[in-house]
């Protein structure tokens, strides 16, 4: 059962639990306890299974520690302590393990000097990091609290001495749970708790969980415990204040140019360096970290303002040595700002912080709170953030995120079911584990929530694939696993294999690209080669290329100068809008165009915009116009959460665009937008290219051809949704990437073998062989396993389906307007997509003023004149 702790403990209790020279530590330290550590540390006391989430800054490690260093002091202090691991900590950073190693040391050695104890508690982290030399000291002198990843706990299950320091643990502790939950490398973890506790713990493991803001915490507590035993969650999610703001770095965003706005928000990103002591930028991508934190150290350099190599840059690319100098410095306090990709959201300490800047959307409520939570870093402190935006679709979407954020209105998180690929490595570490039966194994994985509703047809399919019942020998793919009887054992090698291959986190090499005459041209990411199709026009190295395909890993391209890209270079990195927050969104826009419809007068909506959403009169006057523009534009058909507008627009090449206003973000679309495209192209006999964005996509024709778009999604049927996408993407150049990876983390290609790395690009191309050879087989494992992962985690196919379900049955209902020669202003940023790279950036924000005017003529003619009516803020 799962309950929320309702009751919120008193100090004079808390303190009567602990040891005396623990309280007085306590007591002198920190006076008081935060809201997380009052419910979480009588729990934890007691031996209840516990989720704690609150933001950084609130004493979450405490809340899970306190109680726990408590009991192990008491023993030490009667001798007691004996050469096992009583705590295993998880947690997904190998820096957040060291991070967590000075917080338990820094403790200890107070409460060591305060009180006369015999014997000391043992702190060690055993991951990737870990010499041979460590880990055998470590078989001698197990630390008594273990600091571990996911992928680290898992070997140190499957080794025969180790295993052994682990089986009498009590407690287990999962660190920032919420970046876990929705991954593979949350199914892995979730598995392997279900291992350790049935085939190797000799006792009732607690396990306590902490997290940052995540919602349901109903579902993330099951994540944590499995579908059978009980939790407690304490909530102290919202126990810091907030101060969010949304500002637009210019009056006019549709008529300022580049140059203008980036100016604008330069302006005000030194504005507020300037009032504060030390802040963090956050940016949605790799690259622009990078380019904003140059372009800022430039600025501060020329204006004199302090010393410039105060100013940091942090993302993933750079080099473990190099985060962890930029991580001690702004703990030092010897930088003012950092500028981040997602890097730095996770809970690493890094000091004060007294303000979080984002650079657009961060396309969820959970994420903005997480990055938000970075400022103020104790309880008592108010989390002060400003969100500068680039566009009008921005605006408006930060808008509604502040003030979802200032609800604590937050997006649901997705948590893998049922993947495959992970199930090959906990049956292979099962049968390492020791002797186990199938039935039995099946029953133990069910247990874990990632895994609860596992059906016998997949694990059967998954066991006969490791046992070597598909007879891929000839392919050198051999069994891993063997029955003896109704025993699963491990067959030689077996170990090695798991030893050196296992975990979920996939090699991501870059790509080289080379023209269709073998001359060399650059490197791309592999997330961004696996969103091509032949055709799509992209930038590299300043110059345009049209991707024809790919031939093992290599990329052949064709130039394409003077062709407009087709997909963005940072298209890969984008975060997707939660779908939750895009419904939201969405009804904001229906609301405004309903009170226009209703006849209010301006400035009552501006009024009701400035008063519920917390923002200047100008930011209100820019949503207010550019929904008062697609009013107009539209005949009143405003896409909102229960329409969507269908818009039929014949671009300058002849060619009809549909595009479709559904602000259901992009990971619903990218799977609508697939299903519906194959649709039109099996009715017209023609290809269709596919343009994709959180707010909408276009389904483009080669021509103008008439069809009665109105009617498409009465042309497919709900039920068939996922067969049909599956054959969609069977095709794809996703599909073969993803296939790799998934066929490496099921133990088909081993990324080492014998000690050596084995080559990316042989493993690439050995892949594209046995895809085409299981291709022939009914539901293989590995490429069902594949399919279900892009339908279902990259894409998010069960709400796609919902949508054509939700029109089916009158719930949305479908507008058409056109065809017309312009575009509406909800479509230019869906049209904007195609123009919108780095070195283009000029004339997209040229191209929107282009399409502004021609909206500004069409509505002339129409007889209606919008005045612009900005006012200095």
């Amino acid at each position: 059962m799962i309950e929320y702790v309702k009751e919120q403990y008193n100090d004079e209790y808390i303190f009567s639990l602990l040891r005396p020279y623990v309280a007085e530590w306590f007591k002198e330290k920190y006076k008081t306890f935060t809201p997380p550590q009052r419910g979480a540390i009588p729990l934890i006391k007691r031996g209840v299974n516990t989720l704690i989430s609150s933001p950084t800054g609130t004493g979450k490690t405490l809340s899970a520690f306190l109680g726990i260093l408590d009991t192990l002091l008491e023993l030490a202090e009667k001798g007691e302590l004996e050469d096992k691991v009583y705590v295993i900590y998880i947690s997904p950073l190998r820096a957040l393990n060291n991070d967590m190693y000075k917080n338990l040391m820094e403790p200890l050695n107070e409460i060591y000097q305060r009180a006369n104890i015999p014997q000391k508690i043992r702190v060690g982290i055993r991951t990737s990091d870990t010499t041979s030399y460590q880990k055998q000291k470590m078989l001698k002198e197990p630390p008594h609290i273990l600091i571990t990843t996911p992928e680290s706990f898992a070997i140190s299950l499957t080794s025969p001495k180790f295993s052994q320091r682990l089986s009498e643990a009590k407690w287990i502790v999962v660190d920032e749970i919420h970046e876990l939950a929705n991954t593979k490398r949350g199914a892995y973890l979730s598995g392997f708790l279900e291992l350790y506790q049935n085939l190797l713990a000799k006792n009732e493991v607690v396990r306590i969980g902490l997290s940052a803001t995540i919602s349901p915490l109903e579902e993330v507590a099951k994540f944590l415990v499995g579908n059978e035993r009980e939790c407690k969650i304490v909530d102290a999610r919202f126990v810091k204040g907030l101060d969010i703001k949304v500002i637009s770095p210019v009056k006019d965003l549709v008529h300022a140019s580049e140059s203008e706005i980036s100016e604008g928000i330069y302006k005000t990103m030194i504005s507020e360096i300037n009032k504060h002591r030390t802040i963090l930028v956050f940016t949605n991508t790799r690259s622009a970290a990078e380019r904003v934190s140059y372009k800022l150290r430039k600025i501060i350099e020329q204006e004199k303002l302090f010393d410039a190599d105060m100013v940091g840059a942090h993302h993933s690319s750079l080099s473990r040595d190099l985060r962890l100098e930029i991580e001690s410095k702004l703990k030092e306090g010897k930088l003012k700002v950092v500028v981040s990709s997602t890097s730095l959201e996770l809970g690493i300490d890094i000091g004060y912080i007294d303000l979080v800047l984002l650079l657009g959307s961060p396309k969820s409520v959970s994420r903005l709170l997480q990055r938000l939570g970075r400022a103020g870093h104790h309880i008592r402190s108010t989390s002060k953030g400003r969100i500068i935006v680039v566009d009008r679709d921005d605006l408006v979407e930060c808008t509604v995120l502040a003030k979802l954020a200032r609800e604590r209105k937050i997006d649901k998180v997705h948590i893998p079911k049922n993947s495959l690929d992970v199930l090959v490595q906990l049956i292979v570490a099962s049968t390492l584990m020791g002797k186990t039966s199938k039935d039995e194994l099946y029953n133990i994985l069910r247990k874990s929530y990632s895994f609860s509703e596992l059906s016998m047809g997949d694990y059967e399919s998954v066991l006969n694939y490791l046992t070597g019942k598909y007879e891929l020998e000839s392919r050198n793919v051999y069994s891993k696993v063997r029955e003896d009887g109704k025993t699963l054992k491990p067959k030689r090698g077996a170990r090695m294999i798991f030893y050196t291959n296992s975990g979920t986190i996939p090699d991501e090499p870059l790509i080289p690209v080379f023209t269709e005459e073998n001359k060399y041209v650059g490197n791309l990411e592999e997330e961004f080669v696996e969103i091509l199709s032949p055709g799509d026009i992209f930038v590299l190295g300043g110059r345009t290329f049209e991707f024809i395909g790919s031939r093992g890993n290599k990329v052949i391209v064709k130039p394409a100068e003077g062709q407009r890209p087709t997909v963005p270079s940072w298209f890969s990195e984008m975060l997707p809008l939660a779908i939750d927050s895009a419904i939201q969104v969405s009804a904001f826009r229906g609301k405004i165009a309903e009170m226009i419809r209703e006849g209010k007068r301006e400035e009552e909506i501006i009024d009701y915009i400035v008063k519920n959403y917390d923002v200047n009169r100008n930011v209100a006057y820019s949503v207010y116009e550019y929904v008062l523009e697609e009013f107009y534009f539209t005949g009143g058909k405003v896409p909102n959460e229960k329409t969507i507008l269908i818009e039929i627009y014949d671009d300058e090449e002849d060619r009809r665009n549909f595009i479709f206003h559904t602000l259901y973000g992009r990971r619903a679309l990218d799977a609508l937008s697939r299903a519906l495209a194959s649709v039109l192209s099996d009715k017209l006999n023609t290809d269709v290219r596919v343009s994709v964005t959180d707010n909408g996509f276009i389904l483009t024709l080669p021509g103008i051809v008439n069809y009665d778009i109105g009617n498409i999604f009465n042309e497919i049927k709900p039920e068939e949704m996922y067969d049909l996408l599956s054959k969609v993407i069977v095709r794809t150049e996703m599909l073969k990437r993803r296939f790799r990876q998934t066929a490496e983390r099921s133990f088909m290609l081993l990324k080492r073998y014998k000690g050596k790395e084995t080559n990316p690009d042989r493993r690439q191309l050995n892949s594209e062989a046995l895809l085409e050879v299981v291709r022939e087989y009914k539901d293989f494992p590995v490429l069902k396993e594949t399919i279900r992962e892009i339908l279902e985690d990259y894409m998010d196919i069960q709400n796609a389906i919902k949508i054509v379900r939700d029109v089916q049955e009158g719930n949305v209902k479908v507008e058409v307007i056109g065809p017309n020669r312009i575009p509406s202003p909800f479509a230019h940023g869906i049209i904007i997509k195609e123009y919108a790279d780095v070195v283009l950036a000029e004339d997209k924000r040229e191209l929107l003023k282009k399409l502004h005017g021609k909206v500004m003529e069409f509505l002339k003619e129409k007889g209606i004149n919008i005045d612009l009516k900005y006012t200095e803020v």
